[in-house]
């Protein structure tokens, strides 16, 4: 009987107080996905890999915005937004009490602003994804000083760069096919 106490008081409590003290979590928990909208670039990755459709992106070119959103309903907390996130911007965190009374509260958004095209003004790409773009390549070409020239590439929509490289093509005139297609 003696013997059974001492076990006893050396095991101490088996129990949490887990509403009244808080629970922690084990190393690589996987819990509600959080984005950093500073580092985020609006490029879609995470919405493309998710299998439960829980991440959306809608682009809106009157109201000149590309809205992410996240529905927690439909998370399964997989973690694959995380994984093929380039610029890191979802990681999940530890938080895993994530009932609310509002249906509305289960929803997350963030807003971007699209990049206009200088030649047509039609929005095209997200601000964000321009800019990361036209640096990484600044970076990769070991060339600072063709940094206006990429800028001003990365400014036009895809059927204008695509215009703007038949134009300046030296060997071929297709000045007056463009002007008839136009």
């Amino acid at each position: 009987m003696l013997k059974l106490l001492k076990t006893i008081l050396r095991a101490g409590e088996p129990t949490v107080k887990y509403p009244f003290a808080p629970l922690e979590v084990c190393p690589g928990f996987r819990g509600k996905p959080e984005l950093d909208p500073q580092q985020c670039i609006a490029c879609g990755a995470c919405t493309t890999a998710c299998p439960a459709n829980a991440l959306t992106l809608e682009t809106d070119a009157g109201e000149n915005s590309r809205v992410w959103q996240l529905f927690i309903g439909r998370c399964i907390y997989c973690g694959r937004c995380e994984e093929v996130c380039p610029t890191r911007a979802i990681r999940l965190s530890e938080e895993f009490e994530l009932a609310v009374t509002n249906k509305a509260d289960l929803y997350v958004r963030a807003t971007f602003r699209l990049q206009h095209c200088r030649e047509c003004g039609v929005p095209f790409a997200p601000e964000k994804s321009v800019a990361l773009a036209v640096e990484l390549l600044a970076l990769n070409q070991n060339a600072p000083h063709q940094l206006e020239n990429l800028r001003a590439q990365a400014s036009l929509c895809p059927a204008c760069r695509r215009r703007a490289a038949l134009e300046h093509r030296g060997s071929v005139n297709v000045h007056y096919y463009l002007k008839e297609q136009a």
